[in-house]
C-alpha cells in the first residue's frame, strides 16, 4: 500500500497563518512598549524641566522600579535618560510618532544616536519601518551613507533622468557600495557579477528590499541574434522590470545604447500587460557627470547611470560632497534670480 501523500500546500497555508499572527502580535507588543518608553520619557522630561527632579531623583526612580519589578530590563538610570532623550528628540515632530512605534527599541536607539539632523533621522525611520531592517542591516545602511547617497541621487538624477517615473525618486541612487564583496581591486565584469550573485542578500539590501531577483545573464532573442542582460530584477513597488548592466571602467556614452536596446527588447517581449515600462541601471566604476548629462539628454528610456565602490565610502566625505552640491545648487539658483531681476 502506497503511503498517502501529505497535503504540503495545505500545511504551508497553516504555517503562513501562524507566522502572520505572530507578526501581528509582535507588532502590537512592540507598539505598546515604544509608547510606554515615550510616555515615561515625557513624564521625566516634564519633571526635570520644571526643576522638580534632578539626576538623583531619576536614580531613585530607577532603584524604585528595580525593587518593585526586578524582572524588567532597561529601566536603569541610563535607560530612563534614553527614554527622556527619545521623547525630547521627536516631541516637536508629529509625523514621527507612528514611525517610531514600528521600529524596535534597539533600532530607535541606533537612529537616535547615529543620526544628527532631523531629516536624516526621519529618512532612516521611514526606511527601517518600510524595509523591516534588523539592527545589523540598519547599521550597515547608516555606515554606507544611504541617506547622503539618496539625497545626492535625487538632486543629480533630477537633471538627467527626465523619463524616470515620479514614484522612483527614492528607489535609485547615484552610487552603490559593494563593501560586502571579497574581490580584488582589479577584477573583471564576470568576477563582479558572480560576486554579487554569491552575495545576493547583501546586494538586494544595498539596492532595496523591493527588488526581486529574476536572473543573471538573462537571455533575450531579437531576430536571429541572442543577447544577455547582466542582471534582471523586478521591483514590486514600481511594478516593472529593472535591467542592470555592469561595467568595471568609466562610463562611456556607447554603453547607454546597448542598455536602451535591452530595455526595448524587455518591453516588447518579456514585460507583462499590467507591468510598467522597464528601467535600466548602468553601474560603472566611475563617471563624469557632464558626460552622463549629455548622454542622457535625448534618451527616451528611463535609465540611471550610477557608479560603484568596493569599499565603504567615508560618511564624512559623503556629507562634504552633499554640502558642496547643495552650496553649488544654491549659487546657481541665486545667479538665475539675479539674471531675472536684471
Amino acid at each position: 500500500m502506497k503511503a498517502e501523500l501529505l497535503p504540503v500546500k495545505q500545511f504551508d497555508e497553516v504555517v503562513r497563518l501562524i507566522q502572520k499572527a505572530r507578526e501581528k502580535t509582535f507588532a502590537s507588543v512592540n507598539k505598546e512598549l515604544i509608547t510606554l518608553y515615550w510616555n515615561v520619557g515625557a513624564y521625566i522630561s516634564r519633571k526635570v524641566k520644571s526643576a522638580e527632579w534632578g539626576e538623583k531623583t531619576v536614580d531613585q526612580l530607577a532603584g524604585y522600579i528595580n525593587h518593585l519589578y526586578p524582572e524588567l530590563k532597561g529601566f536603569d538610570r541610563r535607560g530612563l535618560y534614553r527614554m527622556k532623550q527619545f521623547h525630547e528628540t521627536y516631541a516637536g515632530s508629529p509625523i514621527v510618532t507612528p514611525l517610531v512605534t514600528q521600529l524596535s527599541w534597539t533600532n530607535n536607539l541606533v537612529v537616535m544616536s547615529r543620526c544628527k539632523a532631523m531629516e536624516e533621522k526621519l529618512f532612516y525611520l521611514k526606511l527601517s519601518a518600510g524595509e523591516k531592517y534588523s539592527k545589523r542591516e540598519l547599521e550597515r545602511q547608516i555606515n554606507s551613507g544611504v541617506y547622503e547617497r539618496t539625497v545626492l541621487a535625487k538632486k543629480k538624477l533630477a537633471t538627467v533622468s527626465r523619463e524616470m517615473p515620479a514614484e522612483a525618486t527614492d528607489v535609485f541612487r547615484d552610487s552603490y557600495v559593494f563593501d560586502f564583496l571579497d574581490i580584488p581591486e582589479r577584477h573583471s565584469e564576470h568576477d563582479l557579477r558572480n560576486a554579487l550573485i554569491h552575495h545576493l542578500r547583501d546586494f538586494i539590501l544595498e539596492l532595496g528590499k523591493d527588488f526581486t531577483f529574476v536572473g543573471e545573464e538573462y537571455k533575450l532573442k531579437v531576430g536571429k541574434s541572442d543577447f544577455a542582460v547582466d542582471l534582471l530584477f523586478f521591483h514590486r513597488g514600481l511594478q516593472c522590470l529593472v535591467a542592470i548592466e555592469l561595467k568595471i571602467d568609466k562610463f562611456k556614452p556607447e554603453y547607454l545604447g546597448k542598455l536602451e536596446f535591452y530595455l526595448e527588447a524587455l518591453d516588447r517581449d518579456v514585460r507583462k500587460v499590467h507591468e510598467k515600462p522597464s528601467i535600466g541601471i548602468l553601474i560603472c566604476r566611475d563617471k563624469d557627470h557632464e558626460v552622463v548629462e549629455y548622454a542622457l539628454s535625448r534618451s527616451l528610456s528611463p535609465t540611471v547611470i550610477a557608479e560603484y565602490e568596493s569599499k565603504l565610502i567615508s560618511k564624512k566625505l559623503l556629507k562634504k560632497k552633499l554640502h558642496e552640491f547643495l552650496l553649488l545648487e544654491d549659487s546657481v539658483v541665486k545667479e538665475n534670480l539675479c539674471s531675472l531681476i536684471q
